[in-house]
């Protein structure tokens, strides 16, 4: 049974290396802005007592939509003041000083969202 669950949407029609790009980033986002404490990362240890550090021990739900799907999911968490981190098409390619001026200068419309992630509290699972 689990409290909490991460989840995250990908884009469908990524190619799978953007897409892990995108769950890269906004796993590592959503990681820096959640609090420590809920996100329950732990260290597996093996049967030779070599660690694997920092593992969510939730499940990390990872579902696949398109652009509007993605944007949909966004609004409907933002209502609920769900905390989601989202990733588009304007945050890949050139320097990150350029992709925060392309992502500044299109509108929210003309976005394609390439992912979404989000922490749901309070779930409970009989798995």
């Amino acid at each position: 049974m689990f409290e909490n669950k991460l989840v995250a949407i990908i884009n469908k029609s990524c190619e799978p290396g953007v897409a892990m790009n995108a769950l890269a980033h906004m796993a590592f986002g959503l990681g820096q802005i959640v609090d420590e404490t809920k996100t329950l990362l732990c260290d597996y240890i093996d049967a030779n007592a070599t660690s694997h550090p920092a593992i969510s021990s939730m499940p990390f739900i990872i579902l696949s939509g398109n652009s509007n799907k993605i944007r949909t999911a966004i609004q409907g968490a933002k209502e609920k003041n769900i905390l989601c981190v989202d990733f588009t098409n304007t945050m890949t390619g050139g320097t990150y000083q350029e992709q925060l001026e392309n992502t500044k200068n299109t509108k929210e419309e003309d976005l394609q969202y390439y992912g979404l992630s989000f922490l749901v509290r309070g779930m409970l699972s009989r798995n």
